[in-house]
């Protein structure tokens, strides 16, 4: 593909994300409202209308918890934007972790969220399963609106979206990807510690 054929479809792509982008803002929220949710987080059970705070508008990452890395790089991504979000929208990582593991996972990763634990109510059950498959990465956006909460928006994650940009950072390189898989760590010990290696946690 010459680099004329690249910028077309980089022109049309971002003409259909614009208007993608309209239709989301534009889209009503659903009307049924979601139910009241208790999770579980490392201060005590906590509600989904508590997950809002002081704002109206809730997002949701659906996260797998600490065994899949792919959806570490998504966390990671989207903690660097957190303190911009939250200006319009309260932010909250939930997966299927008990809070304790959820907190030092989260710590390790330097990551800033609020995190709470979907493992005893049927949150993931009701807005994380597709088909045959539950627990599927992701996020949600809620509304609320008096004393209900209303389901705005909801999306999936993946390699390629457009929610975590690494992806085509890789592209641009010519990396596919499924010639690339995220670890959790990428330093390891070298074969000589300069400093004789003590204390060193691989």
């Amino acid at each position: 593909m010459s680099i004329p054929e690249i910028q077309a479809l980089e022109k049309q792509i971002g003409e259909l994300t614009t208007k993608l982008k309209e239709l989301q803002i534009a889209n009503e929220a659903e009307s049924d409202p979601v139910p009241n949710y208790t999770f579980e987080t490392e201060f005590g059970n906590v509600t989904l209308n508590d997950l809002f705070g002081n704002k109206d508008t809730l997002f949701v990452i659906h996260n797998m918890g600490d065994g899949c890395r792919y959806c570490t790089i998504w966390a990671d991504g989207i903690n660097g934007f957190l303190p911009h979000l939250e200006t319009a929208m309260s932010v909250v990582l939930v997966s299927k972790n008990d809070p304790d593991t959820q907190r030092r996972f989260a710590n390790s990763r330097g990551w800033r969220f609020n995190v709470a634990s979907h493992r005893n109510c049927d949150y993931a059950k009701d807005h994380t399963t597709l088909g045959e498959y539950g627990n599927v990465p992701g996020a949600a956006v809620y509304v609320r609106k008096g004393d209900q909460i209303l389901k705005k928006n909801a999306c999936m994650f993946g390699p390629g979206d457009v929610y975590c940009a690494m992806w085509h950072i890789f592209a641009l390189a010519g990396i596919k990807e499924d010639k690339w898989t995220p670890q959790f760590r990428y330093w390891s010990r070298p074969e000589k510690m300069e400093d004789g290696g003590q204390g060193v946690i691989d």
